[in-house]
């Protein structure tokens, strides 16, 4: 334990440096509370705080503009592997979109106080094409942004956090293993509401040559879009699909099959939404396998439009 504290002591740029991008870049590391540490350090040896900060935004920018080119490069490829990677799998479904599509570009100042918003947001900004010169202003102020509270924590909480590395460092090993194991919970947390997450979303889906079918057939299914309008337009819909913000907008259950699709990973969004049918008397209710995504590679017909 002594041995990273004087670590922290003798590199602690470098280590809130490669701490930062390691966060920002999707790995499940402690940044915040590592740029507060070094704060109160460089509180109580009275060393200049503004390197801190400008460490600690600068990784995460240079975090940022890997998401944002990935975005740029790779488009909603990029998006699903986010998603598939992620140990907050719910927090890219249609929610996340929504609020950079309410926002747009802006929404970077504020998104690194969103859970699992941020490479979500980023990489959003660069499959949209926004300018790498407006990327840098809001991202860059949301980036000095998430730093600089993390430096007024640092100060604010100064005597709280030395006596913590007092207290760590007066344990020896026992308080670098304590350390790691409140790591380790954390990521083990992550990973058990992920595992949660997806169980919640196992049910049958329709794949997409059936669905082809029943489409041709006498007795159409009723086909829900649960992707937000600003997507719908720019992807355009799979012909017949009417789109639903809320579940009410559909009526009274009935005997009629419904299909719900969206472009998510693990066709989440939909397969949401088919839940809370069925919890409303819905009996024959199926999310899409593969979505959009999948009917689009069959080569199926889309609609396009200002209206479905």
């Amino acid at each position: 334990m002594d041995a990273l504290l004087a670590l922290l002591s003798s590199y602690g740029l470098w280590v809130v440096l490669v701490m930062v991008f390691l966060d920002q870049g999707g790995l499940p590391v402690p940044a915040w509370p590592v740029v507060m540490l070094a704060t109160a350090q460089a509180v109580g040896q009275q060393q200049a705080l503004w390197p801190i900060l400008l460490v600690a935004t600068l990784a995460a920018l240079l975090a940022d503009s890997l998401w944002y080119l990935g975005g740029r490069r790779l488009g909603a490829r990029m998006l699903r592997m986010i998603c598939q990677v992620s140990l907050s799998p719910d927090s890219c479904i249609a929610g996340t979109r929504a609020t950079y599509a309410r926002w747009g570009t802006p929404s970077l100042v504020f998104a690194k106080f969103i859970p699992g918003f941020a490479a979500v947001g980023t990489t959003l900004a660069g499959h949209e094409r926004v300018g790498l010169g407006r990327f840098a202003l809001y991202d860059g102020l949301g980036a000095a942004l998430w730093a600089g509270t993390a430096v007024l924590g640092g100060i604010v909480f100064q005597d709280a956090l030395n006596e913590a590395l007092e207290t760590l460092a007066s344990l020896g090993h026992w308080g670098l293993g304590l350390l790691a194991a409140l790591v380790a919970v954390f990521v083990a947390r992550k990973a058990w509401k992920r595992q949660l997450f997806l169980r919640e979303l196992r049910m049958e889906r329709v794949s997409v040559d059936e669905l082809a079918q029943l489409l041709a057939g006498d007795e159409r299914p009723l086909l829900v879009d649960v992707r937000i309008e600003q997507v719908r337009l720019r992807s355009g819909w799979i012909p017949g699909a009417v789109r639903v913000t809320q579940v009410s907008e559909l009526g009274s259950a009935s005997a009629r099959e419904v299909i719900v699709y969206c472009d998510c990973p693990n066709e989440a969004s939909a397969a949401r939404v088919a839940q809370e049918l069925k919890s409303l008397g819905f009996q024959r209710v199926r999310p899409l396998a593969g979505g959009l995504d999948a009917w689009s590679a069959r080569g199926l017909p889309l609609e396009r439009g200002l209206q479905a």
